[in-house]
């Protein structure tokens, strides 16, 4: 018997490629598609950490050998990872996970040319998303906890969608830890000094949405700590 992701899929692609794409309603069958897939397959992974940064982050860089660290020491203290699947500090990611034999999941995005799964993601935890906002939604819904790394665009729309949820109280305050003082330090001062302290776009109290720290050390003992009062449990 067919899973209903399967069964919303096969109606999706029974249309032509002109009634999809001439018919926004049509999509609704594809990204609901990707919706009970994700749910299906995260709702059973227990407490995990989201871990983002740059792709293009080589294996030799400090970030790359830091974002290793920081999973493998969250698989010590009973978390598994969830990275964006792809390589870069994603995959250093997925690969401190897979050497801690922690769980290593992977929320891939279908994107041309570009972002293939890396190998360290647990075969029954790789998922391959073709919308970013569903992508994003899982993200969000099944973390325990943000470590954010030196990134691109796509780390600071995460990273920021993570807050602004916080901020609005659509979801449960979590740790949002950013790794890497030299590279986020600019971006903050222009925060305080901009936004909070000149323009009042956003509160000095929300400045205690996140913390910065520099060493694999200090942003998984802060994740300890923030759950040391609850039993690690699912985020739903």
């Amino acid at each position: 018997m067919e899973k209903p992701a399967d069964l919303i899929k096969d109606a999706f692609e029974q249309k032509t490629w002109h009634e999809i794409h001439t018919t926004d309603s049509w999509r609704v069958f594809k990204i609901l598609s990707e919706i009970v897939e994700g749910f299906e397959k995260l709702a059973r992974i227990g407490p995990c950490v989201s871990i983002f940064g740059s792709a293009r982050t080589k294996p030799n860089d400090k970030y790359y050998l830091l974002a290793e660290d920081i999973a493998y020491k969250l698989t010590q203290n009973g978390y598994g990872v969830i990275t964006g699947g792809g390589p870069g500090i994603m995959e250093a990611a997925n690969k401190g996970a897979k050497r801690g034999k922690g769980k290593s999941v992977g929320i891939n995005i279908d994107l041309p040319f570009e972002q293939h799964a890396n190998p360290f993601i647990d075969s029954d935890k790789l998922i391959t998303f073709d919308y970013f906002f569903v992508r994003k939604l899982m993200f969000m819904k099944y973390a325990q906890g943000f470590i954010a790394l030196p990134g691109g665009f796509g780390t600071f729309d995460e990273l920021f969608e993570a807050m602004t949820l916080i901020q609005t109280k659509k979801i449960g305050k979590f740790p949002i830890i950013l790794v890497g003082k030299k590279y986020w330090s600019g971006l903050l001062e222009w925060i305080k000094e901009e936004m909070v302290a000149q323009e009042h776009t956003v509160s000095p109290a929300d400045l205690d949405l996140f913390i910065l720290v520099d060493t694999s050390d200090e942003a998984v003992d802060y994740i300890v700590k923030f759950y040391s009062r609850y039993l690690l449990s699912p985020n739903f």
